[in-house]
């Protein structure tokens, strides 16, 4: 009777602890799926702005052709977004993108008619509406990110984490150092 006891004692041990790992296996799977589609939603955003960026580029040289350098800052900045694979490559090709979109903002300062025209300020109104899509959708995805890494990191979930070989995702942070800097009010 007594190792009747033992043997089922050991036997409902097992099921918990079985039960508990397809749990934690279950958790770490959907927590990865949910990272994933936190990315794909800031891809969405991003191919949105690469869209919109050419239309940007030909508004802007029909006013300021000879500004030709900048122009193609703006769209080789593009193409190294489109072509990035990583998610570190795409943090950087989008500091590159964000930083020649300010150059491009500047030449448009210089021309009077070009803030003025309809097209132009319709392109930026969207443009801030894809920014800030972009932002919502890259906190999103860092706090998925926060998640993942988390749960497989924390014990028990990290032995089922090394035992099915799943790996840490990366933020998707911002380099540029402006960005960061509180803004400058002066009167």
């Amino acid at each position: 009777m007594f190792i009747g006891i033992i043997v089922i004692a050991v036997i409902g041990l097992i099921i918990v602890l079985l039960l508990t790992g397809v749990g934690l296996y279950n958790s770490i799977v959907s927590l990865r799926n949910k990272t994933n589609n936190a990315w794909h939603q800031i891809d969405v955003q991003l191919r949105k702005r690469y869209d919109l960026i050419p239309n940007l580029v030909e508004t802007v040289k029909g006013y300021a052709a000879h500004e030709k350098e900048t122009l193609q800052s703006v769209v080789s900045a593009r193409n190294f977004g489109i072509n990035a694979k990583s998610v570190s490559e795409q943090a950087k090709a989008e500091n590159q993108i964000t930083s020649t979109l300010r150059s491009l903002f500047a030449v448009s300062e210089r021309y009077p008619n070009l803030k003025a025209d309809q097209h132009f300020l319709k392109l930026m109104e969207q443009l801030n509406g894809i920014e800030s899509n972009i932002a919502y959708a890259r906190q999103f995805y860092n706090d998925m990110v926060m998640k993942f890494n988390t749960r497989i990191q924390t014990f028990p979930g990290n032995v089922v984490a090394k035992m099915f070989q799943f790996t840490g995702k990366d933020y998707f942070e911002i380099e540029d150092k402006s960005v960061r800097e509180p803004v400058k009010v002066s009167f």
